[in-house]
């Protein structure tokens, strides 16, 4: 998708209050997501409804025939199985963000101390990552720790989330005392303050590549397809850029 298409696709979009438009979007990009919504809606008319849950949960509901007229995924293997196996519209897949990783505790015991540090000797604390098996932060949660020869020690000590949400919530609730939660969720005014981050290195784990597609069928999906082009376009990069994710320029 390329953004000088999206003028065509607005002119398609002929009434302020048309049917809203429903589009799945994986835990983590819940926040940039109502900016994007708020924006777009403002500009167009077009209502649109927000479904939000892990990635492969999302991905195994449009397997089952959910009626979602685009994913915006956590990752780019969901979005490309989905358009190797004809319920994507060819050519319709795109990097809409890139995200990184944060060690992050809101535990007052950790006040002033290496977080890092903090996850090599856990102790009696618990360590909150998502599941790695639905979600990709979780994923790439444990090829962290896998690289950092982690991952058997820290066995007994950890809380999977269902989604990164949900294990941002364990760690700013105190379930856990540390979390490896979605950087772009930890800047977030509704969380309690920080007592320890670590920036977790890129090289540590694969690229947390976040892909967008178009689901079949197309026939009316004429403001999904809008609406992709719009997060693809430059108000829609710069609103994803200032929620803390990598953009493609």
């Amino acid at each position: 998708m390329r953004p000088h298409r999206l003028l065509p696709l607005l002119l398609l979009l002929s009434s302020a209050h048309a049917e809203p438009v429903t589009i799945a979007v994986a835990s983590n990009f819940i926040t940039p997501m109502a900016e994007l919504v708020a924006a777009f809606e403002e500009a167009t008319g077009q209502a649109v409804r927000v479904s939000s849950a892990s990635t492969g949960v999302l991905y195994a509901a449009i397997r089952n025939g959910a009626g979602y007229a685009a994913l915006l995924a956590a990752d780019s293997e969901r979005p490309r199985l989905l358009e190797a196996d004809g319920i994507a519209v060819p050519g319709s897949r795109f990097t809409y963000a890139v995200g990184t990783l944060q060690l992050w505790s809101a535990d007052p015991a950790l006040a002033g101390k290496d977080c890092r540090g903090a996850l090599d000797d856990l102790g009696n604390r618990r360590l909150a990552i998502a599941n790695p098996v639905t979600a990709p932060y979780g994923a790439a949660a444990q090829a962290f720790l896998q690289q950092a020869g982690l991952w058997d020690q820290v066995q007994d000590r950890l809380v999977f989330g269902q989604n990164i949400a949900q294990t941002l919530q364990f760690v700013a609730t105190r379930n856990a005392s540390l979390g490896l939660v979605a950087t772009s969720q930890s800047g977030s005014e509704q969380l309690p303050d920080a007592t320890c981050q670590w920036a977790v290195p890129t090289s540590m784990h694969p690229p947390i590549e976040q892909q967008a597609v178009l689901l079949q069928p197309v026939d009316e999906h004429a403001a999904a397809a809008a609406f992709l082009e719009f997060i693809a376009g430059p108000e829609g990069r710069a609103i994803i850029r200032a929620q803390g994710y990598e953009v493609a320029d």
